[in-house]
């Protein structure tokens, strides 16, 4: 890179701390740090959890997904399906989780089955979301070591100094208005690739036929992953999950305003989200095109540990052979941004969960002392992903599958588990636990003696096997459970919007579909 180019990615980082720092000044309890005070728009708070999901992680691995990975291609837009009907069923959870008043979502869990429960569940969110935000570091420290010439340890101290310092400073607040400017750049970044890609490349179908095919009417029972059903039906699962039950996403609904705006940041992260990802899918295209007709551009991808080449830098490296000065920097810029809006999100909720799952429960703490021991939180889960960052490449090919293979684990146990805690009353809490427990074995008895069942059949079985074993023991002992009932703000309208948005996913699919073949 060129000195323009350092000099756009340094403005960038400059504006970031510069920014923290305003906004620190505000701080003033636990509240404000982890919560922005509930006074967050629901705009502000929907393009903070689109920023967050739509990270380094999509940037790099839906690419290779796409355009490298054998069986790939746009089949990963099947997933996409399940999002807004996820959102749909979101509504009759996040809105009692808003209501009781919980700055940590676990905290639902004590209050209505017991502590143990809340502890279980935060400690396997802690394990994941951790390791999660190591694949986002080992994503984007890979392109930064490139860059520089530098040893990976070297990059990752480099891309999370920065991180730790903006968030250590401002808190959620300073992570969700990060978040838009993040998202923004993001945006410009995808869109000037895709047109100046387009404009060097041989777009013909031909040139990428056999990877634009989407529909793809397998169960995945029989060793392929990317079925049109467990893609529709494990994806509804592990994002009812994602959105409803991870404090890195829960966190954001309850900083709303209202029970009505927590429906409005479903509502457009339902609509909003797959334009972003189809973009990501189209760069995978683009790139796979480009590799047909350039054949030198595989090999001169950096190699894995296995000697293989990284298909995960497939768009930045062409980036670096291909873009004129200044526009290299502005496409490293919106690689740091996608990544930065994941970490910072995801360390701030690790702190959060931390802080109120297992400090403030046994220690007396004023404003100012949780403030303080907070921060430092935060400092020691930037400690601990980075160390994580360093096994990456030995659970998946590409970093997009490896977060969604580690979250299918425990994802189904842990909504069933949520599920039960909000629309039931008096369940005796070891019924949810053992529930837990058997969902978690199940998945792992999947993973390791059924490998030609796909990964995400691990959500469905989960979740049914922790309900079913809930429900029997319920019965089996004859205990007399109530179902709780909320006041819901008026939904129609949102319902039918992501309902729609469904429908028109999959119209798209099969236009694309029918393209392909």
């Amino acid at each position: 890179m060129q000195l323009v180019d350092w000099s756009v990615i340094g403005l960038y980082l400059a504006g970031m701390l510069a920014l923290a720092g305003w906004l620190g000044r505000r701080q003033r309890s636990g509240s404000d740090y982890f919560l922005a005070g509930r006074g967050m728009s629901s705009g502000s708070l929907a393009a903070s959890t689109l920023a967050t999901q739509c990270s380094t992680n999509s940037l790099l691995g839906a690419p290779a997904f796409v355009g490298f990975t054998v069986g790939g291609g746009m089949v990963w837009l099947q997933y996409e399906l399940a999002v807004p009907l996820a959102m749909a069923a979101l509504i009759f959870l996040i809105v009692p989780a808003r209501q009781m008043g919980v700055i940590s979502v676990y905290e639902i869990l004590e209050q209505r089955l017991g502590r143990e429960s809340r502890v279980l569940a935060s400690g396997c969110f802690l394990l994941f979301r951790a390791v999660a935000t190591g694949v986002t570091i080992y994503g984007v420290t890979l392109i930064l070591a490139q860059l520089l010439g530098v040893e990976y340890l070297v990059a990752v101290l480099l891309l999370m100094g920065v991180t730790l310092v903006y968030d250590l400073l401002g808190g959620m607040r300073a992570v969700v208005i990060s978040d838009l400017i993040q998202l923004l750049l993001l945006s410009i970044t995808v869109v000037f690739s895709l047109l100046l890609l387009g404009d060097a490349t041989d777009w013909s179908f031909f040139a990428v036929a056999e990877r634009t095919a989407v529909i793809r009417n397998d169960w995945g029972l029989d060793g392929q992953d990317y079925g049109f059903w467990p893609m529709l039906i494990g994806g509804f699962f592990l994002y009812a999950a994602y959105y409803g039950c991870d404090q890195s996403q829960t966190q954001r609904i309850l900083s709303a305003q209202s029970d009505a705006a927590s429906q409005r940041v479903l509502l457009l992260n339902g609509l909003l989200r797959f334009p972003i990802v189809l973009s990501y899918c189209l760069l995978g295209l683009g790139l796979a095109a480009f590799a047909g007709q350039n054949a030198d551009f595989i090999a001169s991808l950096p190699l894995t540990g296995a000697g293989e080449p990284n298909f995960n830098l497939a768009f930045p490296m062409y980036v670096m052979g291909n873009f004129a000065p200044g526009f290299v920097g502005l496409v490293m810029v919106g690689l740091l941004a996608a990544a930065m809006s994941s970490i910072d999100s995801a360390i701030n909720s690790l702190s959060a969960a931390t802080m109120e799952d297992f400090v403030r429960p046994n220690w007396q703490l004023d404003d100012r002392q949780v403030l303080q021991l907070s921060r430092l939180l935060t400092l020691m889960w930037g400690i601990a992903c980075i160390v994580f960052s360093f096994q990456v490449e030995r659970i998946a090919p590409t970093i997009l599958e490896a977060v969604n293979k580690v979250g299918s684990m425990f994802n189904g146990p842990l909504l069933a588990l949520f599920c039960t805690a909000l629309l039931l009353r008096d369940v005796p809490q070891r019924f949810a636990l053992v529930g837990f427990v058997l969902g978690l074995l199940v998945n792992l008895a999947l993973a390791l003696g059924a490998p030609q069942i796909s990964w995400l059949w691990w959500n469905v079985a989960g979740f049914f096997v922790a309900l079913i074993y809930t429900l029997a023991a319920l019965l089996l002992k004859q205990q007399k459970v109530g179902i709780v009932r909320y006041q819901y703000p008026k939904m129609t309208g949102t319902i039918r919007a992501l309902l729609m948005m469904t429908a028109a996913i999959l119209l798209l699919c099969f236009m694309l579909h029918a393209t392909g073949n």
